[in-house]
């Protein structure tokens, strides 16, 4: 049957080891993806969207803008035109940041089809529509057929994966076929995945840590102790865990890698760009030279409108991360926000 079928065609269980996993995104995770594939021995495809920086991997063998000092393979195929990279790709690992997201898909879905396996490698809401990134690839591609799905998570810094320090994630759907396929073909040195059933958990919990990260790296950047850094990270904890279970997904998964996995690496790791956004915010900067002078996204800022918007309609209590967005968004002091944390109505835990 056609791609434009509209039906998914059995989910092969046989390896793939012959066909090359195209990875979209040559950031520090994207580029870090594809060493980690490279080092497994698979045939790998990296697209990048500035030619320029093709060029210099290509020359050099580094990306020196989004992971500096980590070798690319010379296996590693770089290029910045999609139909090269995704030629005969059974495995499509998108990671690009979640505000490019719909517009890179769509981009590709011409070049798709509906034997191809795709994983989501970001960490993100889109903001218009309040959609998680696997939602974002079902919408964009249903009209032409229904894509099989699933994301990719955990406690991971691009620089550490690339040089191939022992790392523990997790690949998620609900179609149990699926995960197992992807764990078997995705796994490689040091490189260990899980497999988890509730995408939606693993969505939300990767995309909302990021607000929880800024709001400690605020508590720092005011000179404030580790207790209200242990506060914050703990009641945010909670705040995802309400929001996970009022999206449909499950508590409990946020107990794992992809929840309080990722919110501890990310709340106290030095490499976390959320952090340091968060630190720079309580140290008294403006926002908006904070992100003009970053390279590299720091997901929690936008994120950060989606998720409060995804809480109201829901109905779902964040005060952390409206705290955070009013801080982001509406010129709030990062002080006076930590204070109304404080400050609200005593309650049971």
């Amino acid at each position: 049957m056609s791609a434009h079928g509209g039906h998914r065609p059995p989910l092969q269980l046989q390896p793939l080891m012959s066909f090359p996993i195209a990875i979209i995104g040559a950031g520090g995770w994207g580029t870090a993806l594809a060493i980690t594939m490279a080092r497994a021995e698979r045939e790998v495809r990296l697209w990048a969207y500035e030619s320029y920086l093709v060029e210099t991997i290509l020359a050099t063998r580094e990306n020196p803008i989004y992971l500096p000092s980590a070798r690319v393979p010379e296996s590693v195929h770089v290029s910045n035109t999609m139909k090269e990279v995704l030629q005969g790709a059974r495995i499509v690992i998108i990671a690009v940041p979640s505000h490019v997201y719909r517009p890179v898909v769509s981009q590709m879905m011409p070049l798709l089809d509906a034997e191809m396996h795709f994983v989501s490698a970001a960490k993100g809401i889109e903001n218009d529509t309040l959609m998680r990134m696997s939602e974002v690839v079902v919408d964009v591609l249903k009209p032409a057929f229904m894509p099989q799905v699933a994301a990719i998570s955990g406690p991971t810094f691009a620089p550490e994966v690339a040089r191939g320090e022992p790392t523990a994630l997790v690949v998620a759907s609900p179609d149990e076929r699926l995960r197992l396929f992807l764990q078997k073909e995705l796994s490689a040195p040091r490189f260990r995945l899980y497999t988890n059933s509730d995408l939606i958990g693993v969505e939300i919990g990767a995309a909302v840590k990021n607000i929880i990260a800024i709001a400690a790296g605020v508590a720092e950047g005011l000179g404030l102790g580790s207790n209200p850094a242990a506060a914050l990270i703990t009641r945010g904890l909670a705040e995802i865990m309400r929001l996970v279970e009022a999206c449909g997904g499950r508590r409990e998964t946020l107990a794992g890698l992809a929840g309080l996995g990722d919110l501890v690496l990310t709340c106290y790791g030095s490499l976390s760009r959320n952090h340091r956004v968060g630190i720079a915010l309580g140290q008294g900067k403006n926002i908006d030279e904070i992100v003009s002078n970053m390279r590299m996204v720091a997901e929690g800022v936008k994120t950060a409108k989606a998720t409060v918007a995804l809480a109201r309609k829901l109905e779902v209590e964040m005060p952390i991360a409206e705290k955070m967005y009013s801080v982001l968004y509406e010129g709030l002091n990062p002080r006076a926000a930590i204070d109304d944390l404080m400050d609200r109505n005593l309650r049971e835990e």
